[in-house]
């Protein structure tokens, strides 16, 4: 192990992680100082049965956690999910009145000209990404990330945000339909 050489080996990828992560630029510098702080101070407990990357990303993961946590940015979200139900819904469906649970059309999902798989190697598909998730109401964010991007098990992620499944789940609902609407209007559709 080399502490001496996290700083020009991996801070780069943590801050860029911790930025998708938080949305934030600021909080991600600090969460970066933080894992390399942390992990120099674990350092005895580093036995490596994974890659120096690896350990570090679990305690950035941890950061993250503890990040949502203090902030209280998931306090309340069965209220949260409860109170904005309605303008959510009106968002992207018709009326009761008329075609209850059907899109409605200037915001229906679209063809996609290019397939996933390619565009996810592009660097700048992931600055739009990244743009989409931080237009994202904060309280979506943490169960959106560690499922799509961390590929984290629900009921890990359920746990570790103190979340309802069903809180969780109208969370990745909501939040699947924010970013693939950002990145029509962004990324996708010309």
């Amino acid at each position: 192990m080399k502490p001496e050489r996290w700083v020009a080996s991996y801070a780069d990828y943590l801050y860029s992680l911790a930025v998708m992560k938080t949305g934030d630029r600021e909080a991600a510098q600090d969460l970066v100082q933080e894992v390399f702080l942390s992990a120099i101070r674990a350092s005895d407990s580093f036995k490596g049965l994974s890659s120096e990357k690896t350990w570090l990303t679990a305690i950035l993961n941890n950061k993250v956690i503890d990040f949502y946590r203090k902030k209280d940015v998931l306090k309340d979200a069965g209220d949260y999910l409860a109170s904005t139900d309605t303008s959510f819904h009106t968002s992207f469906f018709e009326p009761e009145s008329e075609r209850h649970g059907h899109w409605r059309r200037d915001v229906a999902p679209k063809e996609w000209e290019e397939g996933p798989d390619t565009t996810m190697e592009r660097k700048e598909f992931y600055e739009v990404l990244q743009h989409c998730i931080s237009q994202m109401p904060l309280k979506l964010v943490p169960a959106f990330v560690a499922k799509y991007i961390e590929d984290q098990d629900s009921d890990k992620i359920c746990k570790d945000l103190n979340l309802s499944p069903s809180n969780y789940w109208v969370m990745l609902h909501r939040a699947k339909l924010l970013v693939r609407s950002c990145l029509e209007k962004n990324w996708f559709v010309k």
